[in-house]
């Protein structure tokens, strides 16, 4: 892939997991903070999906990148997949992943939990793993 190639790919996937996470927080202002807590545990869980999915796209991308093969399109990625790729390439990487799928896909996601600090590291990781395909100018 030439350099143009992958700018194009960056800014391309970047915008879009940029949309996502702008969404997911907007979703999260509608479950109101009162203290430490969210009020409104739906959605908290659909904001967390939809951050999820915004990490994904961008680990995709990042891998890609990397040259490592995606499985075919019809194929689900299992966090295993992106586990062990991840691992190869970068620890930190997988630090972040780690927190990721741990705070927004299971304690967000599926248990909704509603605690503001455990959903703030879940998106700033989330931001990390985004800013990892943040193209040269972003158009964004």
């Amino acid at each position: 892939m030439s350099i143009e190639e992958q700018q194009e790919l960056k800014q391309k996937s970047y915008a879009e997991a940029m949309r996502y996470m702008s969404n997911a927080k907007e979703t999260l202002q509608n479950a109101r903070k009162e203290d430490r807590y969210y009020q409104d545990r739906k959605y908290v869980r659909t904001a967390c999906g939809t951050a999820y999915c915004g990490v994904l796209l961008a680990l995709d991308t990042y891998l890609l990148l990397k040259d490592v093969e995606l499985p075919k399109k019809k194929k689900r990625r299992s966090i295993e997949f992106y586990e062990q790729n991840i691992s190869k390439i970068d620890g930190k990487m997988l630090k972040y992943l780690d927190t990721v799928y741990s705070v927004l896909h299971l304690d967000g996601y599926y248990d909704g939990n509603l605690n503001v600090n455990v959903i703030t590291a879940g998106f700033d990781a989330a931001y990390d793993i985004i800013d990892k395909i943040k193209p040269l100018t972003t158009g964004v």
